[in-house]
């Protein structure tokens, strides 16, 4: 009986696991349509469709799921998508920066607005948190790319700004305008990266409280599970304490 109900267990995460995966691909999708709507299909031509192609493919994206994204853009069935900024404020004084892809900018707001309400925080107008924030480009490679000095020397003559490297692999940094052209760049010297993003990088974070990590972990979690919203960043900083009891919990 206790094999059967591990099983069963196992199941049930591999379940969510692929779940997240499908709606992962679903979200990249819609970014690669939605590029290749509004520039070129071809992605030499197109900066952000080949941003697009560039992150789906470190995502493990089949080639098949790429192609048939770009051709949707041709039919007229694709509906028009706007990209929109939610920003506000998590419990604990956190600042939240969602961002969403939407054909329907009043449903989307809607769902925002009750998650932060949910979850006892406020949504702000566009601009009250971003300058907490700095936009910029990260890519990652695994440790086999290279030594440390050896993807140092790529990224600077890729144009990257800094690489930070360790025992999980390196990170590159480069400024948003770029990144595309800068993970190409790397892509020709250091082979296909892990993950290719365009990400809001706190320039100060907020430590919490146990209680105040709970409800803003559940926020997030809620905001990504909404088919609109591509990404959530947050400024907040919890403790190797804290983080240990929450996901032993």
């Amino acid at each position: 009986m206790a094999g059967h109900s591990a099983f069963k267990n196992i199941m049930h995460k591999k379940g969510r696991a692929d779940a997240a995966r499908s709606k992962m691909f679903a979200k990249l999708s819609r970014e690669i349509t939605v590029a290749a709507k509004l520039g070129s299909p071809d992605p030499a031509m197109n900066p952000r469709l080949r941003l697009a192609i560039q992150d789906a493919r470190a995502e493990n994206m089949p080639k098949d799921n790429i192609e048939r994204a770009i051709k949707k853009a041709a039919g007229n069935e694709t509906e028009n998508y706007e990209n929109v900024r939610y920003e506000g404020y998590a419990p604990g004084g956190v600042a939240v920066i969602v961002e969403a892809l939407t054909d329907n900018r009043n449903r989307t707001g809607g769902v925002v607005r009750s998650v932060f309400t949910k979850y006892g925080g406020n949504l702000g107008s566009t601009g009250s948190v971003s300058h907490m924030f700095q936009h910029v480009g990260e890519i990652t490679y695994k440790p086999a790319a290279g030594t440390a000095d050896t993807v140092l020397e790529a990224a600077i003559e890729c144009g990257a700004d800094d690489v930070q490297s360790d025992e999980n692999g390196h990170l590159i940094t480069c400024a948003f305008d770029t990144l595309g052209t800068v993970a190409g760049a790397l892509e020709e010297k250091l082979g296909q990266p892990q993950s290719v993003k365009s990400v809001w990088k706190p320039g100060l974070t907020t430590p919490v409280e146990e209680d105040a990590a709970q409800s803003i972990m559940k926020m997030i979690a809620a905001l990504e599970d909404d088919d609109d919203v591509q990404n959530v960043f947050a400024n907040f900083e919890i403790s190797d304490e804290i983080m240990k009891r929450l996901t032993a919990a």
